[in-house]
This record gives structure tokens, C-alpha cells and sequence, in this order.
């Protein structure tokens, strides 16, 4: 969000549960939403926490970071992907993280996470990311070995052998 751009009224409606075992990064993370008018924030210092709210409360989106104890936030991912397991399992995710590294990327994409955000970050960019689930959401599909947001944006015409001709999407 620039100085130009007033925060969008969607967003500011929405219910946001934010896992971190960093409590000072959970209150960076609550004061850049409270900047964008959202005031029901919730907060998790780990993942069975995390699923405590879930089960409890109607969040809307998922704001984790990785490296957490006793439960890190991919298994987390993976846990809310399992739609045997989890109370939402469609609920868009932003993983914040300090990994950069590009396998670290595809394996957070290919456990389910809707965007990848890396520490430290601008509250600009965690408000793009939190306007492209809002206004352009991906549509989740199903695949052998794959539940969550289809982890393609761009139409590109893949014909390949791991195509997902067998995907169905859910909505």
C-alpha cells in the first residue's frame, strides 16, 4: 500500500490469524494489518495453536512462518491442505518466512501455501499479496498427489507429461 492508495474496505473486513513463535514479529505483523484497517487479528505462537483458532473462530486468511516448534509452518500447511484433518482446508495462505532460497518456494507452493512472502517485508508487499487472494483468487484443485490452490497464474499452455489433465477444480 503506497501513501497514494487508500486501504481497501474488502480487506479491512477480513479476519486474519497470524502464526509466528516470534511474538515481536506477530505484533509487526498485527500493527501493518491494523494499517490496513483490519481489526480482528488473531494470534498463534505455534501450529496446534493455530488449529485451536481455526476449529474455533471464522478466519479468513493465514498469515505462518516456517521455522516454528513443536509443529513448523508446513506441516502446518500441510495439515490444513488435508481436507480429512482440517477445519478449513480451503483458506487462502501467505507463508512469511526468512527462506528465500527458490527450492524452499516450490516446496512451500507444492504443500499448499497461496503466496510466499520473505522476511524482512514491506507492508507493501503483504498487501499486494493479500489483494491478489481477495480480488484474483486461484481455484483449488485436486490432483493423485495435490489439494490447494492451483499453484499456476499464468495460462501457459503446458502439455507435458505432468500435466494435470485430472485436476478438478473445487471453488
Amino acid at each position: 500500500m503506497t501513501a497514494s492508495h487508500q486501504p481497501d474496505s474488502r480487506l479491512a473486513k477480513l479476519r486474519i490469524a497470524v502464526v509466528d513463535d516470534n511474538a515481536a514479529m506477530r505484533g509487526i505483523v498485527r500493527s501493518v494489518l491494523s494499517a490496513f484497517g483490519i481489526v480482528a487479528v488473531y494470534e498463534a505462537a505455534d501450529g496446534p495453536s493455530a488449529l485451536e483458532i481455526l476449529r474455533a473462530e471464522r478466519i479468513d486468511m493465514l498469515i505462518c512462518d516456517w521455522k516454528m516448534k513443536p509443529v513448523d509452518g508446513l506441516t502446518l500447511v500441510r495439515t490444513l491442505r488435508d481436507p480429512d484433518k482440517s477445519p478449513c482446508p480451503l483458506i487462502p495462505i501467505i507463508m512469511l518466512t526468512a527462506y528465500a532460497e527458490p527450492s524452499k518456494v516450490k516446496e512451500a507452493r507444492d504443500a499448499g501455501v497461496t503466496e510466499f512472502l520473505v522476511k524482512p517485508f514491506a507492508a507493501e508487499d503483504l498487501y499486494k499479496r493479500m489483494q491478489t487472494i481477495v480480488n484474483r483468487p486461484r481455484p483449488f484443485v485436486r490432483t493423485k498427489m495435490f489439494f490447494g490452490p492451483d499453484r499456476r497464474r499464468l495460462a501457459t499452455g503446458y502439455q507435458g507429461p505432468e500435466r494435470r489433465d485430472d485436476a478438478a477444480p473445487l471453488s
